[in-house]
């Protein structure tokens, strides 16, 4: 009978020192691979949950915007409060509350506000059928010259006059007067659309040296150019203003009763002193 060995007790089974003997029936970490797989399980569980839920409320917000589209602003649901941003339409702009008075004037009110300021026109008016007091206006006619005396306005007393060589604003007393302060309206010399005027005896009214005189015409072109005269509307009613052709910006005034041509002012004595009526002929 062979002998037999006792072999010395594994240390896998030995008595704990509490009396519990170690399950050698399974590998050692088993319990701790469950518990790592259980919570890999629950972690992936967890996130499938929201990714679900997520794309649950994305579609219902989808949803609640569609119908949103079809419901007016101001259809808000009752019992639900709105945090969103104050309308930008709930402030007055400027112009709102600014009273119409205040506002900048329209083109038509700055229209009249310029024209309102005194300047000469640069539209030739047509020769005034005013009267005065030493005769009627002759009228319309189909002749091309007109008789007519030319009377100050701010002088209504005293009339162009030839007087020598030049013409001054004078009183006419006699019948001689009379006659010097009557003159032939024609086309003017240099332009049809404007005046020149010649006396009873063949000479013209034109400027030299910026002095109204009456002379001879010469034929020339600076004749022509000196003895025409462009009507252009005056303040007062019934007026005009006698610009030089070639002296544009310059009409004819009275100074110290002297016709003479002076560059335009923007004054009242000036534009009373080159304002004058064309009235009847008084010869």
């Amino acid at each position: 009978m062979p002998d037999s060995t006792s072999q010395p007790p594994s240390p896998h089974n030995t008595p704990w020192e509490n009396g519990w003997t170690p399950d050698s029936s399974r590998a050692p970490g088993t319990r701790r691979l469950w518990l790592a797989g259980a919570l890999a399980v629950t972690t992936i569980v967890t996130c499938v949950t929201a990714i679900v839920v997520t794309d649950k409320d994305a579609d219902d917000k989808s949803h609640m915007k569609q119908a949103d589209q079809n419901t007016p602003d101001s259809a808000d649901g009752p019992g639900l409060l709105s945090f969103a941003s104050p309308s930008t339409k709930s402030t007055p702009t400027p112009d709102e509350h600014t009273p119409a008075s205040a506002k900048a004037p329209t083109t038509s009110t700055a229209a009249t506000e310029h024209s309102s300021t005194p300047s000469p026109s640069t539209k030739a008016p047509a020769p005034s059928k005013s009267t005065s007091s030493h005769g009627s206006s002759s009228g319309s006619s189909s002749s091309s010259t007109t008789w007519r005396s030319v009377r100050s306005v701010n002088y209504p007393d005293r009339y162009w006059q030839v007087s020598g060589d030049f013409v001054k604003l004078n009183p006419v007393s006699s019948a001689a007067a009379r006659r010097a302060a009557t003159f032939k309206l024609v086309k003017g010399l240099a332009k049809s659309s404007c005046y020149s005027f010649a006396t009873a005896d063949g000479t013209y009214l034109r400027h030299r040296n910026f002095v109204l005189r009456a002379e001879r015409n010469d034929g020339s072109s600076l004749f022509k150019q000196d003895a025409t005269f462009c009507p252009r509307a005056s303040p007062d009613s019934g007026a005009v203003m006698l610009e030089s052709v070639n002296y544009p910006g310059r009409f004819l005034r009275h100074q110290n009763f002297q016709l003479k041509l002076d560059r335009y002012q923007n004054s009242s004595l000036y534009r009373s002193d080159s304002a004058f009526r064309l009235v009847a002929g008084l010869n």
